[in-house]
């Protein structure tokens, strides 16, 4: 029997990132991914571990499908809904593109450049004149590294803007240059400050300081700040609505996308659920991986409408939690603001309701895992605004949204 090729998988962004380091020596003497107790993990979902440990590896992609490395799987361990991989990485290819790319070097290519006098000082924020004078004092002359950490969930900016300020930031210091690291967060301070030392550490040639962030920036550097954090209510917005079938929340999603649209301040897009299944998801079932499916397409272009500034209202039921907050840190990750709207109404007046006769055929078992009836709605415990339709008129109904809205500064208040 001829050996089972290795199935594909795309990582996280946080992951990418660990793949990175891996590949580039910056985590050495750690060659691999870790076990549940490690730091730098990979999860995959179970039917990618199955096909994986058959193979005895998993060849792992850009979100191009471009191999970049290959892992040998030595174990596996369950994490919630994923299965953990434990092994050895080993590349195939390097990534080519994305900003400011020229700047990712190796720990090896920096030690070869610079000498061991020279100063390196990770930046995760925007250099203020306070830090910069403190550069220049131990620096003492000598050449300065501006290790830039741009990982996921790592800067205060978006990772091009922090690279941005501190190449601005390098030219008010006499022989400075900027090397770029993709060094991602794990949501733990304790965590993030170990593997942050072993990272800095990797690319450190000589000495290492560290800086507050405390103070005023420079001119030229506050304007990278100010280009990449707009005011609220010019900041991109997705509006997720999410409920029942027959809540009401496509009829709350039309109202609101028509107040926006008759104000004329924001560009908006509408994405119901039905309407996107119709167009970017026709062919997909109803069933629980599909429905995931169809809701991280919404999602993801949700998130690239609010990565350029728009509004986006979604309206798909999105039964799953695990699968809302999948949408929530795509619009994070984009720089957008996510508002969460939990459309509330009971059950028993969704059915009452049941304009599209759909409550009836499923509990005649005509259609099967039928959110409500025969698959779960998960309700969610981090909603911005919850509003039940029962004996509400639209206007009123909607009210509780544009109150939420214009109190976070999101829509002034003539919307």
């Amino acid at each position: 029997m001829p050996d089972q090729p290795p199935p594909q998988h795309c990582p996280s962004s946080r992951e990418l990132d660990d793949l990175e380091l891996l590949t580039h020596g910056a985590l050495a003497p750690l060659a691999g991914f870790e076990g549940p107790d490690g730091f730098v993990t990979l999860h995959v979902p179970t039917a990618i571990a199955t096909a994986g440990r058959e193979a005895g590896s998993l060849e792992l992609v850009d979100p191009e499908g471009v191999p970049l490395a290959v892992v040998t799987i030595e174990s596996t361990y369950p994490a919630g809904d994923l299965i953990g991989i434990r092994g050895a990485v080993t590349a195939l290819a390097h990534n080519e593109f994305g900003a400011f790319r020229r700047l990712f070097l190796s720990p090896r290519q920096v030690r070869e450049k610079y000498a061991a006098g020279t100063l390196t000082v990770p930046v995760a924020g925007a250099l203020t004149r306070q830090d910069l004078d403190r550069i220049r004092g131990a620096a003492g002359g000598s050449p300065v590294i501006l290790l830039a950490l741009t990982g996921t969930g790592t800067p205060d900016l978006s990772a091009p803007s922090l690279v941005r300020a501190t190449l601005v930031a390098a030219g008010h210091l006499p022989d400075a240059a900027v090397v770029t690291v993709p060094l991602a967060s794990r949501g733990d301070a304790a965590a993030d400050h170990e593997l942050g030392q072993r990272v800095v550490a990797a690319y450190a040639p000589g000495a290492v300081l560290g800086v507050t962030g405390e103070g005023d920036y420079p001119d030229d550097v506050a304007a990278v700040v100010e280009h990449d954090r707009p005011p609220v209510d010019e900041q991109g917005l997705v509006l997720f609505f999410t409920g029942l079938s027959g809540s009401g929340k496509s009829t709350l999603a039309r109202a609101l996308h028509d107040v926006i649209l008759e104000h004329g301040e924001r560009t908006v897009t509408s994405l119901d659920g039905d309407v996107v299944r119709r167009n970017l998801s026709a062919g997909l079932t109803f069933s629980k991986e599909d429905r995931e499916t169809n809701i991280r397409r919404i999602g993801w272009v949700a998130a690239e409408i609010s990565r350029h500034g728009g509004v986006a209202i979604c309206s798909p039921i999105a039964p799953f939690d695990s699968t809302r907050q999948q949408v929530r840190h795509l619009v994070g990750e984009a720089g957008g603001a996510f508002v969460l709207v939990h459309v509330a109404t009971p059950l028993e007046e969704c059915e009452r309701r049941d304009r599209k006769g759909l409550y009836a055929k499923a509990r005649a078992g005509v259609i099967p895992e039928f959110t409500g009836i025969s698959s779960p709605y998960e309700e969610p415990h981090d909603a911005s605004v919850r509003v039940d339709t029962t004996g509400r008129s639209v206007e009123a109904a909607l009210a509780d949204v544009l109150d939420h809205l214009h109190e976070t500064g999101y829509l002034p208040e003539d919307a």
